[in-house]
């Protein structure tokens, strides 16, 4: 099974969409953004929350590339705001890796 770093990894999506992402990614705080895209109540760690997310964003997409007229640019671009963030706090709290070869 893939980790979630590789699954980001291996998505497409067009540059503009993903550079946006990133620019919005600079101030989102889970706290308020989250309840909003995935339902209020208790907020998941950022694992959970980052695969909802992504199952979301899928859905999102696929209208995108259909062309449907349901796609909301808005959304798809909070959506995606979202999943940065919580990429970025998975990431901080992974520990570095540590090298079993002596320096």
């Amino acid at each position: 099974m893939k980790d979630l770093f590789s699954l980001l990894s291996a998505r497409h999506r067009p540059r503009l969409l993903v550079r946006a992402a990133r620019i919005g990614a600079q101030e989102y705080r889970r706290s308020v953004h989250l309840p909003r895209l995935l339902g209020y109540g208790g907020l998941p760690s950022p694992a959970p929350a980052l695969m909802r997310l992504m199952d979301i964003e899928d859905e999102i997409n696929d209208l995108r590339r259909d062309g449907d007229a349901g796609y909301s640019l808005a959304r798809h671009l909070d959506v995606l705001i979202a999943m940065v963030g919580e990429a970025h706090l998975l990431a901080a709290d992974r520990p570095a890796p540590v090298s079993v070869w002596p320096t």
